[in-house]
């Protein structure tokens, strides 16, 4: 954190550190995509930076215009942007830096060794699939057939082939499938808890409308809860309110029970199996949303006696970056070098998923590209998960 704070104080404007007076916000998602495309293709060495509340006026002096604390709310999700609409993946973390008693944001992209990145998909007509920009006087322009020719070639000239390369699942052998049992999500701690409130609002309903006391209640809630847990006279509207709360009330718990006790964690592998090394190697996959299909966008709380607490943020650093969409969940991870002739491990830590009995007998596909510096296109192919 201190060398954001250094950097946000004492850094001058150049080819691998912006600033910005404001934040980009809902309605500056294209100017936020042409910057990060901008300053990944920088040529510079080391992470990149783009220092968000601060200004620079016509005379070259810093204005600073501190950021509001809701631009770090995760809405709009700026690293879920990057992940979707740029290739290769970039690695980016936005975070809060107090500097002399204002709050600023940094942008911090990680090591940009595999250039150029350019858009993966279209954004608006103005921003196409293929486009890339570069800095030029502290705006972003544009890359012409020329400036993405010599990157290429720069990438190409000890290029390996796509076709040496396998990814896959580990074992004695690179296996392309993977069984995975299912769980019951019926056991989720909301789901327990919003079925026994729903039994005491049945009970509620049906005594209210007998005109009974809550007799029938307190018996509910003493079988339900336990005779040591103390009966609180809930209207039925109270006991709506509190079953559509139970998510958010035990979400803690409900992380545990997915991404820690019930959770399936996945490792990939990558075989070089040409004569260089790949450099600077990312994998991006993309596999189908579902209702019973959880993905673990972090690691879950740690239970410690009855409080769930923090992991550390190194520990979670090394988490794959993980985007959910309604249709689609999308995984990124930077790999690193890949030596010719022995498999590599893809994930520092195994991406952890839980699967509900709703998908029994179905199979959903993993499709993945894995970029390198120096791969003369990125290696496609598609990795299949059966659910037992």
């Amino acid at each position: 954190m201190n060398h954001l704070i250094e950097i946000a104080r004492s850094a001058d404007p150049g080819p691998g550190v912006q600033f910005r007076h404001g934040p980009y916000g809902a309605n500056g998602i294209a100017e936020f995509l042409r910057d990060v495309l901008a300053i990944a293709n920088a040529s510079v060495e080391g992470p990149r930076y783009i220092v968000v509340g601060i200004g620079v006026d016509s005379s070259g002096r810093k204005v600073v215009s501190p950021v509001s604390q809701d631009d770090f709310s995760g809405k709009p999700s700026y690293r879920a942007i990057a992940n979707e609409y740029i290739e290769p993946p970039v690695r980016i973390r936005y975070q809060s830096v107090n500097v002399d008693g204002d709050r600023l944001g940094v942008y911090e992209i990680g090591d940009c060794q595999d250039r150029p990145y350019m858009m993966r998909v279209d954004f608006s007509e103005s921003l196409r699939r293929g486009d890339a920009y570069a800095r030029v006087n502290d705006a972003a322009i544009k890359m012409g057939r020329r400036q993405l020719q010599y990157l290429f070639e720069l990438k190409f000239r000890d290029a390996v082939s796509s076709s040496d390369i396998e990814v896959g699942f580990p074992g004695e052998i690179i296996h392309k499938d993977l069984s995975l049992p299912t769980c019951d999500l019926a056991q989720l701690p909301s789901a327990v808890a919003g079925g026994k409130l729903q039994q005491l609002l049945k009970i509620r309903e049906t005594s209210n409308n007998r005109g009974s006391t809550t007799v029938m209640a307190r018996l509910t809630h003493a079988r339900l809860f336990g005779s040591d847990d103390p009966y609180v006279d809930r209207t039925p509207t109270g006991l709506i309110r509190e079953i559509n709360s139970t998510r958010d009330e035990y979400r803690d718990a409900d992380d545990y029970f997915l991404y820690d006790n019930n959770a399936q964690q996945i490792q990939l592998v990558v075989y070089n199996q040409g004569e260089e090394a790949i450099r600077d190697a990312s994998l991006a996959i993309v596999m189908p949303n579902h209702n019973a299909f959880y993905v673990a966008d972090r690691l879950p709380k740690v239970l410690s006696g009855e409080k769930y607490v923090d992991r550390s943020a190194e520990e979670q650093s090394r988490y794959p970056s993980v985007t959910l969409q309604d249709s689609a969940v999308q995984v990124a991870v930077k790999v690193g070098d890949i030596p010719a002739g022995s498999p590599v491990e893809v994930f520092s830590a195994p991406l952890r998923l839980c699967v509900g009995d709703d998908l029994q007998g179905r199979k959903f596909s993993m499709n993945y590209r894995l970029f390198g510096q120096n791969l003369r296109s990125p290696a496609k192919g598609k990795l299949r998960l059966i659910f037992e």
